[in-house]
């Protein structure tokens, strides 16, 4: 247990246990899973304007009011739906997320149709692999690159909504598509930085 907390970890996950635990499960580790590709582009969605905390404090609620993240279940959600959605205290209660999620579900799944998954789809901006970051300090990681923003132009065309290259990118790090754990970090060279 002491050397668990003697490791170095990135400088924002080490304020608390959740924001620590999910550092060192998922943060960064490369994704294929459609629907929890699609978790991660809506939750990255609401978290827009927000702390990443508060949506992983929320993140059981939003799995439970979205059916586990199930796009075919949530891009027939009607407006009786989408008014309990609001009316729910332990969700963003924003208008405009919530309705993006609907939204975002039904272009989800013409993606899927299109390009047989959405994994295939997204991995293409970076063709196929994870980019490797080298950065020394959490400050010099970017919010936004060339690959996330033609991410967010080519999922706007696809029709989704709440997709800004900030929010495409926060993805990306998310997914695994980028590892932007920072070079002194255990994780940086678990997930092939240095290689």
């Amino acid at each position: 247990m002491a050397d668990e907390a003697a490791r170095i970890r990135c400088a924002w996950s080490v304020r608390t246990d959740i924001e620590r635990d999910y550092h060192d499960r998922e943060w960064g580790v490369p994704l294929h899973d459609d629907r929890k590709l699609f978790e991660f582009l809506v939750l990255d969605g609401a978290q827009a304007g927000l702390s990443w905390l508060t949506i992983l404090r929320k993140r059981q609620a939003y799995r439970r009011a979205f059916d586990d993240f199930d796009a075919e279940r949530m891009a027939v959600y009607d407006e009786a739906r989408l008014q309990a959605l609001l009316a729910d205290p332990e969700l963003v209660r924003n208008r405009l997320k919530i309705q993006s999620a609907i939204t975002n579900a039904r272009a989800f799944l013409r993606v899927r149709e299109r390009f047989g998954s959405f994994d295939a789809y997204l991995w293409r901006f970076v063709d196929g692999r994870p980019i490797q970051g080298i950065w020394k300090h959490w400050r010099e990681v970017p919010a936004q690159t060339p690959e996330a923003e033609a991410m967010s132009r080519d999922l706007k065309k696809q029709g989704f909504s709440f997709v800004g290259p900030v929010i495409c990118y926060a993805l990306m790090q998310a997914a695994g598509m980028v590892n932007d754990h920072t070079t002194d970090c255990f994780r940086w060279r678990e997930l092939g930085g240095g290689e």
